[in-house]
């Protein structure tokens, strides 16, 4: 079979050439079940039942695709973040007073809070991964995504001032090292477990992009240069020293709420530290819409990086125009060569329980429209 870079390699670890990014609508047996737990008519055990049975369909689905990394699509989460940061000592879960405002809607009210110093003492993500990896079986890789470090400080400072941080560290810095002490933990962890492959998702470097959603976030006194260093450094601190044959890659959003969007702006404010400067193997951009800017930024992907071109929007069940996305891989080529370059959605199909506004029939259309192209373009 041809194809269109000739001079690619296939690729043997992640990220693949036709990739995904993680979560996946959620079934609608597993939403009965969900909310029937939440009305307290079964119970967890029941419910846990529903969750593995599901996610094993889901991973027969994702290898009968062709995916090479596989993923539970965070069945056993509400939130793409916020169900990780609950599993940390020192963290609690509350409401707060409104939700993440999003492009014309309001999400629930979620959040997390601090009761203590920041530890990982185990966590239920891990028994989630086990089963996962027992699922997958030896013939694919099984993924582990997890919101990033930056991502679990801007939870943790949203809305909130200087004293109630304070009832608990008395120095930012001991609180930075803690989050990226109780990440490094973590990750290990899951690498005892067999886990190879793990994808940080990150909305922090979208908000810095939008100065008036960041302004909304942090009022008018923070310094994106400052924001910048700490972010980089939380995510980069919790990555360091780590195995060799453990793949550590990102994905960069803007946010994905039942097919809306919390921010916008290219990608050239933040290029230079993310791009050049964040010690991941690969980049998972949104850029299935204007939004994003162009690719210009992609100049600044430092050494043998890859970037994954979301180029395939999951906030929508309409298929984009082959030709369209074709033309747009083939432009981002002139600032990036082609053979570090993949294809995926922009990002999850169900960044929450909710999910985006489209059928899983759609979904599962979208892949083999990216699986497609992929093979068209890398051979692959």
């Amino acid at each position: 079979m041809g194809k269109l870079f000739e001079n690619t390699t296939k690729r043997e670890i992640p990220p693949f050439r036709f990739d995904a990014v993680g979560s996946y609508l959620r079934p609608q047996p597993l939403k009965e079940a969900r909310e029937a737990f939440r009305n307290a008519t079964i119970t967890l055990e029941e419910l846990t039942q529903v969750e593995d049975t599901e996610i094993r369909k889901l991973v027969a689905k994702q290898k009968e695709i062709g995916l090479a990394a596989v993923t539970d699509g965070e069945f056993r989460r509400s939130y793409w973040h916020l169900d990780f940061f609950w599993g940390f000592e020192g963290v609690e879960h509350v409401l707060m007073d409104r939700g993440y405002l999003f492009h014309g809607e309001e999400t629930r009210a979620d959040s997390a809070r601090l009761t203590g110093k920041v530890r990982f003492q185990g966590h239920p993500f891990l028994s989630h991964y086990k089963f996962l990896k027992e699922a997958a079986g030896d013939d694919v890789l099984a993924r582990q995504t997890l919101p990033a470090p930056a991502q679990f400080y801007a939870e943790l400072v949203r809305d909130v001032n200087e004293k109630e941080i304070g009832k608990y560290y008395s120095e930012r810095e001991e609180l930075y090292q803690d989050i990226s002490k109780a990440y490094r933990e973590a990750i290990l962890a899951f690498y005892e477990l067999g886990c190879r492959n793990i994808q940080l998702d990150d909305c922090t470097w979208g908000m810095l992009c939008d100065k008036s959603f960041w302004k909304a976030m942090a009022g008018d006194g923070y310094d994106i240069n400052e924001l910048q260093e700490l972010y980089l450094r939380l995510n980069n601190d919790a990555i360091t020293d780590l195995p060799e044959d453990l793949t550590v890659t990102t994905h960069i959003c803007r946010g994905n709420y039942h097919s809306t969007w919390a921010t916008t702006g290219g990608y050239d404010p933040v290029a230079e530290t993310l791009f050049g400067r964040e010690n991941v193997s690969a980049y998972y951009l949104e850029y299935d819409t204007e939004r994003a800017g162009d690719f210009t930024p992609l100049k600044s992907v430092s050494g043998n990086k890859l970037v994954v071109l979301g180029l395939v929007t999951s906030k929508s069940g309409k298929l984009e125009k082959k030709e369209d996305i074709i033309g747009r891989i083939k432009e981002a080529s002139r600032y990036i060569p082609a053979d570090q370059l993949c294809l995926s959605p922009q990002c999850g199909f169900a960044s929450t329980e909710e999910g985006n506004i489209l059928t899983e029939e759609e979904q599962w259309r979208k892949l083999e429209f990216i699986k497609e192209i992929a093979e068209e373009v890398w051979g692959v």
